[in-house]
């Protein structure tokens, strides 16, 4: 057009929120443009659609430059050219490339969070009482816990719990769930002395024959005996045997100090 400019089409990528995952294989490098947080997400299962973590279904060996790689260079270097099968190798395999700042903050996100699960599931033995989430933060100090952002907080929460424990930093164990379990009278006299060897304390138990046709029991079990539990009381005929959670953990009312 006279008088006017002829602007090119750039060839850059301009994104927005994008974290950008690199791997280096066969000499070549290769990235792929990710929403920021979806990595991880992807990495550890909780997100399982992975155009929710891809901005562009593309594989390059520059994003910021637009550099599409070429097929030619997948087949030599990953032995393919499914673009689909490259890019989840680069998901899992390939460093994602953050700001230092950026870094601090993921670890300090994550490593809070491991510690929240930590405080939630766990509490002095001797005193029954939980642990601040502070505190499993210092004890996490303290045992030079390193946090890796590419495993979930849970996953990560129980190396911590065995950690403190191997370490004998600060007593700790899983809190125990109180339960409430229901049978005809019956049942309970042949499952009794299975149920107990699943236990951890008795609070209650309705005993007497006096007391009707239905046998009742409320005690505190390891939260790893529960499904050990459940199936047990489920054997009960025509359903009539149940299991009620009373609370996810047993604690004292007072507060918790570390010493």
């Amino acid at each position: 057009m006279a008088g006017g400019k002829i602007f090119q089409p750039s060839t850059k990528i301009r994104l927005t929120n994008v974290s950008i995952v690199r791997l280096r294989k066969g000499g070549k490098r290769f990235e792929v443009a990710c929403y920021k947080n979806k990595v991880t997400e992807w990495r550890t299962g909780v997100e399982k659609d992975i155009d929710e973590v891809l901005q562009i279904h593309q594989i390059y060996v520059n994003v910021s430059k637009g550099q599409v790689a070429k097929t030619e260079e997948l087949r030599k270097c990953f032995n393919t050219d499914d673009v689909d099968e490259v890019i989840k190798e680069v998901l899992m395999k390939g460093e994602q490339q953050v700001s230092d700042k950026e870094r601090h903050h993921q670890l300090d996100n994550m490593l809070r969070d491991i510690a929240t699960v930590v405080a939630e599931k766990c509490v002095n033995p001797a005193t029954q009482q939980p642990y601040t989430v502070t505190m499993i933060e210092k004890v996490m100090a303290d045992i030079h816990y390193s946090v890796n952002p590419n495993r979930s907080a849970k996953q990560q929460a129980l190396d911590v719990i065995k950690q403190i424990q191997d370490q004998k930093v600060v007593p700790i164990s899983r809190a125990q769930m109180r339960i409430r379990i229901l049978m005809p009278r019956k049942d309970a006299k042949r499952l009794r002395d299975k149920i107990l060897e699943l236990i951890a304390k008795i609070e209650d138990e309705e005993r007497d024959e006096g007391g009707g046709e239905e046998y009742e029991q409320v005690c505190l079990i390891d939260p790893g005996q529960y499904r050990a539990v459940t199936e047990l009381v489920s054997s009960v005929p025509k359903g009539a045997g149940t299991v009620e959670i009373l609370s996810l953990r047993d604690i004292n009312d007072e507060d918790s100090t570390l010493s």
